[in-house]
């Protein structure tokens, strides 16, 4: 029994349907390890998420807690006014990273401390990541977004 004209075209349509659904569910899984989320020390601390998920951790370097290791090992503590979480890099800072300023540091949370493979500091004396403002100002610890920081 030969198929009719719309049979047909039901079958077509189902199937390109399938493809459509077939090829967003590839690009979901692709993009899926790509995807960082960001979070602030206290929000880190409180999610506790696992070692395989890639994440940034954003607030103000705490002043006298820079501790530079063996080779380019650099430990250091972000906190938000809330909370404050240890961070261990290894590879070269940039030249604004300093204590007290703003931070953001990309990585995993490994048994209790931010293992960073990325450090990014801010550009210069008005600017602050708009993440870490917001972070910081709901904790109450910000005051200067509105001086120019967070844009």
């Amino acid at each position: 029994m030969a198929m009719t004209r719309k049979k047909r075209r039901i079958a077509l349509i189902a199937a390109g349907m399938a493809a459509l659904a077939a090829a967003a569910t590839l690009v979901g899984v692709g993009m899926r390890d790509s995807i960082v989320f960001f979070f602030s020390p206290a929000e880190m601390i409180a999610r506790a998420p696992g070692p395989d998920q890639r994440l940034r951790v954003g607030g103000l370097v705490e002043v006298g807690s820079v501790e530079r290791g063996q080779g380019e090992t650099v430990s250091f503590v972000v906190t938000d006014g809330a909370a404050s979480l240890p961070v261990r890099f290894k590879g070269v800072l940039p030249d604004l990273f300093s204590e007290g300023q703003g931070v953001v540091a990309e990585g995993r949370l490994v048994n209790g401390v931010f293992v960073a493979d990325e450090v990014l500091a801010k550009h210069d004396e008005t600017y602050m990541p708009r993440e870490v403002a917001d972070a910081l100002k709901k904790q109450g610890v910000y005051r200067g977004a509105e001086e120019g920081g967070g844009s």
